[in-house]
């Protein structure tokens, strides 16, 4: 079952319930994914549906952190509540520890050695913690370990 699949399954049961909040969420993603796979002109791999949803929790994080700064309580609760819902279609998250223990080995298997070697170790280590871990901390990880 496709993430749109499921999504639209969800979508039904959260009107059924009268979940607002819910319904709202889930209706902006579907029109994500419609978006993307008319720009893209072709049905959507699960990779490139995980991509969008992982866009749409990027921006409700950014929005979190807009708002907290600017002390807006009620569109930060708003937000948060979009982003929970968001985040029951991602992969879990990894724990910090397990963030550094990857990037550790990825810095040994490519032999990196100072901060001039970032991209190549950002590069490896988005590709084995993509959908698994947010891409600043993973960078903010790997610069201290090189620096």
């Amino acid at each position: 079952m496709s993430f749109l699949e499921k999504i639209n399954s969800d979508l039904k049961t959260a009107m059924k319930a009268k979940d607002k909040i819910r319904v709202e969420t889930l209706r902006s993603l579907i029109a994500q994914l419609k978006n993307e796979r008319i720009s893209q002109g072709k049905d959507l791999s699960p990779e490139q549906e995980l991509a969008v949803l992982m866009n749409a929790a990027k921006k409700r994080n950014e929005a979190i952190e807009i708002y907290e700064k600017s002390n807006r309580t009620d569109l930060l609760d708003k937000e948060k509540g979009e982003l929970d819902i968001i985040s029951d279609y991602l992969p879990e998250q990894l724990s910090d520890e397990e963030i550094e223990k990857t990037v550790s080995e990825i810095i040994e298997r490519t032999g990196a050695t100072s901060i001039k070697d970032l991209g190549r170790v950002m590069g490896e280590a988005m590709k084995e913690l993509k959908g698994k871990a947010d891409g600043k901390k993973v960078q903010q990880m790997v610069r201290s370990k090189l620096a």
